[in-house]
């Protein structure tokens, strides 16, 4: 007897990107602008579950991906490796036969091909916070900073 036909068309829903809930729910996550979560997705979309660190995905692909120009992901692969979400694992170059290659990617909250832990830099990842100053410029030409008369020699 064969396989049961019914069967056949039940081998499941297909591949889907998986993103955690403690992974959105990080600060590096909230203040991201939509490009950079796009081509986050777009690398995830790429990762089979046992190439982390190999993720091929050059710039013209992910542009042609995302459907912008070329020279806008590149800000966005800095931003995602500025908050640690990625890392490159190798650069890109030019092969022995004269053929570019391009960079090879791992994600930062899965373990990589080395089976040490994920780095999960992005959780502690904060916003850098402009220091506030104590002391205010004078309003009037004629006044210090704490609102003293000062005397003006002329």
């Amino acid at each position: 007897m064969g396989g049961k036909p019914y069967k056949y068309a039940k081998k499941g829903a297909g591949r889907h990107v998986q993103l955690p809930e403690w992974v959105q729910a990080t600060e590096a996550w909230a203040t991201l602008k939509p490009g950079p979560r796009a081509l986050y997705i777009e690398l995830k979309r790429r990762f089979t579950g046992s190439n982390n660190g190999r993720i091929l995905l050059s710039h013209r692909d992910a542009a042609k991906a995302l459907n912008v120009h070329r020279n806008t992901v590149g800000q966005w692969f800095q931003e995602l490796q500025d908050r640690a979400f990625i890392r490159m694992t190798q650069g890109p170059c030019l092969g022995p036969s004269g053929v570019g290659m391009t960079s090879h990617w791992a994600l930062e909250e899965l373990p990589c091909d080395d089976l040490k832990t994920a780095p999960k830099g992005f959780a502690i990842w904060r916003k850098i916070q402009k220091p506030r100053t104590k002391e205010r410029t004078p309003c009037h030409n004629h006044c210090d900073t704490r609102g003293n008369l000062r005397v003006v020699k002329q």
